[in-house]
């Protein structure tokens, strides 16, 4: 390449940079202009009062904003970069704004943006092929940032439809109270749930609360909206065409999903956690405890004991505690107290301590040990270790705590011991998991049971 072609190019890059910076610098001006634009084409825009209008340039100055960022790093615009959609689209759909007004904003929004580029590109060659070179990202960002917000628009709608029958709350507390709606319009709103009174589904009961520092709950309303959004993103997990009853109850959302014919349990847990994890990346974070399965709505309040309970699991940063992804010898070891851990020889204890500091490898054989059946050669498989190597392990932890691998009570009190350890907490605040892990398995990793499996 000459040494012309790449002096323009530099020319070019120049001037992109010079105007997107202008851009940056002139955002409340350019904000302002956009909401006076938008008023001008849209009635139902300027029809709303200012308050309306404050949240409408707040929101085009965070589109602008990370508009502008995504520009100056030249890179693809992520759901990261627009997490602050989707409670937006909440607040345009419960302000009964059209979704066409709504995408229509996006659309005035854009043509401001691109506008202003134009004018500043100005009619020097470098400045025009730099404003071109703008075009197609800028159409890319608009393109993700408001189907997703269209996306959203809609997930509210849906679940504020639902939500607006007074019958999906009075169901949700008949039914907490062991109660089952016989009759009348409560009565269809469990059958429009999968929840008939006669019907043997199985089904579980999730709580979800906001959980850790975040921004949405900055104000008295912003608790609100991220409960609202969660609840209706919860609502849509129901697999067989059936729409989950979930509802916002004072601090806290209740959802009774139900599994239709050939659902599992842990793929609904994964869904749940699919629905927390896309939340989390928008800035609503959520502790979420889920129950195990019990069969008719009978069983519900005992569902939800067992959701509350779990929920104390979950680590102050949120996270997901479902209680089908666990063993009962799991459940047990987390709700251990002091005297179950001070019952443990400090032999083994220091040995696990030891050895979890070190990589876990000595108690990745204990497990796979057990998992193997005791078959030395079968769990070397697992490790991908030499027989050799396992035996020499074997030979360490006897000697590190008196206890042999091969006696069924000594291992026993080993994997025992390896629970009790894995739930020790690892901070200062609600977290009671520390790591647990599917005994047998071989592995040297260790997990909390609130990550999927």
């Amino acid at each position: 390449m000459s040494t012309g072609s790449h002096t323009v190019e530099a020319a070019v890059r120049a001037e992109r940079t010079r105007i997107l910076s202008e851009l940056l610098d002139d955002l409340p001006h350019l904000a302002d202009v956009a909401v006076a634009t938008m008023r001008a084409e849209i009635p139902s825009y300027d029809a709303q009062g200012p308050d309306f209008h404050a949240d409408v340039r707040d929101q085009v100055v965070r589109h602008y904003r990370a508009k502008l960022g995504v520009l100056l790093e030249d890179r693809t615009v992520t759901l990261d970069d627009i997490s602050f959609t989707r409670r937006a689209a909440m607040r345009r759909a419960r302000a009964g704004v059209a979704l066409a007004d709504y995408i229509n904003a996006f659309r005035v929004g854009q043509q401001v943006f691109w506008e202003a580029v134009v004018e500043r590109a100005g009619s020097a060659f470098a400045g025009r092929e730099a404003a071109l070179t703008l075009a197609a990202p800028l159409m890319r960002y608009c393109d993700f940032a408001s189907t997703h917000a269209a996306n959203a628009y809609m997930e509210f709608q849906q679940y504020a439809a639902a939500e607006a029958v007074r019958e999906s709350r009075d169901l949700l507390e008949t039914l907490l109270a062991g109660s089952v709606p016989t009759r009348g319009r409560e009565l269809a709103a469990a059958q429009a749930h999968g929840l008939a009174p006669d019907a043997r589904t199985p089904l579980l009961v999730v709580i979800a609360v906001l959980a850790g520092p975040s921004s949405v709950t900055s104000g008295p309303d912003q608790g609100a909206d991220a409960r609202h959004a969660a609840c209706a993103a919860i609502a849509r997990t129901g697999g067989n065409g059936t729409r989950t009853l979930s509802v916002v109850r004072q601090s806290e959302i209740v959802a009774i999903p139900v599994l239709g014919p050939g659902a599992d349990a842990e793929e609904l847990c994964d869904r749940l956690q699919s629905v927390r994890d896309s939340l989390a990346a928008e800035g609503i974070r959520l502790a979420m405890g889920i129950s195990t399965v019990v069969t008719g709505t009978e069983r519900i309040p005992q569902a939800y004991q067992e959701a509350r309970a779990v929920l104390d699991f979950v680590p102050e940063e949120g996270g997901v505690a479902a209680l089908p992804r666990i063993t009962a010898f799991q459940y047990l070891a987390l709700k251990a107290d002091d005297t179950a851990r001070h019952l443990i020889d400090r032999r083994i204890t220091a040995l696990l301590s030891e050895d979890r500091a070190r990589g876990g490898v000595l108690t990745a054989t204990i497990r796979a040990f057990a998992g193997a059946d005791l078959n030395l050669r079968a769990a070397a498989e697992r490790l991908q270790i030499h027989p050799n190597t396992a035996q020499y392990r074997l030979r360490r932890i006897q000697e590190r705590t008196g206890r042999s691998l091969r006696s069924i009570n000594d291992l026993l009190e080993l994997l025992v011991a390896i629970a009790l350890h894995d739930a020790l907490p690892t901070n200062a605040g609600r977290e009671r998991l520390g790591a647990v892990t599917n005994e047998g398995r071989g592995r040297a990793d260790v997990r909390s049971f609130h990550e999927p499996r």
